[in-house]
């Protein structure tokens, strides 16, 4: 079986046309219907049903019972029409059209090797589940484009502070939340910008009374497909596995001293109301360490006047006169194509060679200290290149700062995604008639 969250992935996204009963042509044949009018479009309900029948097949797998079907199918029919407004956000930008054959592709080998099989074998896998391998691809081609939407619309416009990154390393280093994996799931319950005081207060009530009910034992799950209005409510709530230094920011303290099968209290954001559950806990790696490397060289670019035997050339003279007294960062600053380093005398700085072109990396990680390379081609040009010098560098602190600046955009994520999505929603126009 291959272990792929098809809710996520594909029910969310596309549905194959369902025989709708009520619908039918002249001929007896069914006709698809209109569950929703979308702005210029439409959400069909074979849609709806296909959609309905896979978060039912996807409950029975994870032993989940789900809301009562009224609330369901308004909470299915709401996903879809929140889906058609972005999809349409996306043609409207000309985002669609970029998601390419090559992109999902990549997706699905990416998927092919998490699963460690191959990517012809994925149709077949796909098919032992019952799911259409032409479905499942432009399924995954809508989910990608919907995730390219949320990060230029919304991931992007979020900034992160100086004082946030401080605060957070802080955190990192005396909280012990850090330290651990953790799966985790959750309740999102939104509060509306200039909500009044009565309606909070009736939100606060309502999540209180959910915590009531699961510290006697009613399902996690249960309640948030039932009452959760994130984006993973009908799936249970289930944020699956993050790591410690990737948590988000607004859950660090709830978390703290939380073990496995703990569920907080209700907690206030700005903008909603959070119950978090531990679904599971372990103990995670603190430390790194990678090899680094100092290199300079010198890049020459074939263009129109120059062609490829003469760009090599060039570089060949520039070694002998190196190799007869020259100054190297001289011959870079004169004859380097390479703009970012050709003023530094060809100075890369240290970085781990893993981050340059495959043929760099090799020449570089054959290279012997303080000897200069033969000229060698890469996708950029001919190089030459020398090692001043390798180490072991601890980038501890660096992965605390760029882990921090993802937490804290995590953190303030949820809510801004949804208060974009509330807003293009106020915005559309849409007609339910189902």
């Amino acid at each position: 079986m291959l272990k792929i969250n098809y809710l996520c992935a594909i029910v969310a996204l596309v549905a194959a046309p369902v025989a709708v009963a009520d619908e039918l042509s002249e001929t007896g044949e069914f006709l698809d219907g209109v569950a929703a009018v979308v702005n210029e479009g439409v959400v069909l309900k074979s849609q709806f049903e296909k959609q309905l029948e896979s978060i039912r097949v996807n409950a029975e797998r994870q032993n989940m019972q789900l809301p009562p079907e009224n609330i369901l199918r308004e909470q299915v029919l709401e996903r879809l029409i929140v889906n058609e407004i972005q999809m349409q956000r996306a043609n409207r930008i000309g985002l669609a059209a970029q998601i390419s054959d090559q992109v999902v592709n990549g997706a699905i080998q990416r998927l092919a090797d998490q699963n460690q099989v191959r990517f012809e074998d994925i149709p077949a896998m796909l098919a032992e589940d019952g799911v259409d391998y032409a479905e499942f691809r432009e399924g995954l081609r809508e989910e990608l484009t919907l995730n390219e939407l949320k990060g230029i619309e919304v991931l992007r416009n979020i900034r992160v502070s100086d004082r946030e990154i401080a605060q957070c390393i802080t955190d990192l280093e005396t909280n012990v939340v850090v330290n651990s994996d953790w799966q985790l799931s959750h309740i999102l319950m939104p509060i509306s910008e200039g909500a009044s005081a009565e309606v909070v207060a009736a939100i606060e009530a309502e999540a209180n009374e959910i915590y009531q009910r699961l510290q006697d034992g009613a399902d996690f799950r249960q309640l948030a497909a039932r009452h959760s209005e994130g984006p993973s409510a009908l799936e249970g709530g289930s944020l699956g596995w993050l790591n410690g230094q990737q948590v988000p920011s607004i859950f660090t303290n709830v978390l703290q001293d939380m073990k496995a099968g703990d569920i907080s209290q209700p907690f206030r954001t700005s903008n909603s109301l959070h119950i978090v559950k531990v679904d599971d806990l372990r103990s995670a790696v603190e430390r790194s360490e990678i090899n680094q490397s100092k290199i300079r060289h010198i890049l020459i670019s074939p263009n129109e006047i120059i062609d490829d035997a003469t760009a090599k050339q060039r570089l060949e003279d520039a070694v002998e006169a190196i190799e007869a007294g020259a100054e190297f960062g001289e011959q870079a600053k004169l004859l380097s194509d390479d703009p970012g380093s050709a003023n530094l005398g060809g100075d890369l700085g240290w970085s781990e060679t893993s981050a340059y072109a495959p043929e760099f990396r090799a020449a570089a990680e054959a290279a012997e200290l303080n000897t200069i390379t033969a000229p060698f081609r890469t996708q950029f040009g001919w190089h030459v290149l020398e090692v001043l010098d390798r180490r072991v560098f601890d980038n501890t602190d660096e992965i605390k700062k760029r882990n921090c600046v993802v937490r804290i955009r995590n953190g303030k994520q949820e809510e801004e995604t949804l208060l974009w999505l509330q807003r293009m929603r106020d915005e559309a126009f849409v007609d339910s008639r189902i």
